[in-house]
């Protein structure tokens, strides 16, 4: 029994020194691909809050509406709703941190994306404007509403409940060490089959032709310096969000616009959400988690209705 006992120990041990071998390899055969932002985006870029931010703009005058985006999704999934809003309204679209091509530059806080947001306002003299969160970005467009309210005209919440949920234990972040964690990163955000597997599923009914331009649209940003990083640093935070109570504190006009087919986040917790902020809920029939994609034209229009009547 000792004998098989070492025979295995020694067999793990050299299973470990073959894989931890392969992995440093394999990251420096990919360190070529890895690369500032900038040269993976040509801008705009704008100094916020001690980062440079990444953005979008449509339209010159009306309103001021600021598009925040979700979990890794960059603010190119605006560029249909963008130029629709932006013939009767002021648009700015960002890419919160560590997300799209803006600064890997923590923390990446609900917090720190909060104050973002706010400074980002500022910074382009957008005076009281429509922040519109998708997903994630919804509980950045709640902490708006409830910490700079006399900043924030209104809210809308797209496809996101603005709510905390559970995460990865706090050590995991320490768990996942360098270079088996750099490689499984690496791996797993420049496989065409996940990346196609995750849209589809946030697409919903129906998504576009998924070729390599469409997906490489959404790895290239995995490729930004200090992505791999960012993410670890994110894993001892979780889902970060509000509860209910805090969402029934909310004093700014709101509204929660849902697509019919998500299955990221379900129908009933955006009308949980609804509730609790006292909100019209719109539901845009045959678009998922993406609906900003999937039915641009309606997301666009519930976001403009809703900008009216903030507004009076």
């Amino acid at each position: 029994m000792k004998r098989w006992g070492k025979r295995i120990g020694i067999g793990v041990l050299a299973l470990i020194v073959a894989l931890t071998v392969a992995s440093v390899a394999y990251n420096a055969a990919t360190n070529g691909e890895i690369k500032p932002a900038s040269a993976l985006y040509r801008g705009p870029f704008a100094p916020v809050d001690g980062r440079r931010i990444a953005y979008r703009t449509w339209g010159r005058s009306g309103t001021p509406i600021v598009l925040v985006g979700g979990f890794v999704v960059p603010s190119s999934v605006w560029r249909k709703v963008g130029p629709a809003l932006g013939r009767t309204h002021r648009v700015y679209a960002l890419d919160l941190p560590p997300f799209g091509y803006s600064e890997r530059k923590g923390p990446y806080t609900l917090r720190s994306w909060i104050d973002l947001v706010s400074h980002f306002d500022a910074h382009f003299g957008l005076r009281r404007p429509i922040v519109v969160g998708h997903s994630l970005g919804a509980a950045v467009a709640v902490g708006m509403a409830l910490d700079h309210q006399k900043e924030t005209r209104g809210i809308v919440l797209l496809d996101g409940d603005a709510l905390a949920g559970g995460g990865t234990p706090a050590w995991a972040s320490d768990f996942f060490v360098s270079p088996w964690y750099t490689s499984v990163f690496r791996l797993a955000t420049s496989s065409d089959w996940i990346v196609r597997r995750a849209l589809k599923d946030a697409y919903g009914p129906t998504h576009p032709r998924l070729d390599g331009e469409a997906l490489e649209e959404w790895e290239r940003p995995f490729k930004v310096r200090g992505t791999a990083a960012a993410f670890r640093s994110m894993l001892r935070y979780g889902i970060q969000g509000f509860q209910l109570a805090d969402l029934r504190q909310v004093r700014a006009p709101t509204s929660v616009v849902w697509g019919g087919g998500d299955t990221v986040d379900s129908v009933s917790a955006g009308r949980s959400s609804a509730r609790a902020l006292a909100a019209p809920f719109t539901l845009v029939p045959g678009a998922g988690h993406l609906s900003m994609l999937a039915r641009p034209n309606a997301v666009a229009h519930a976001i403009d209705r809703f900008a009216a009547r903030a507004s009076r």
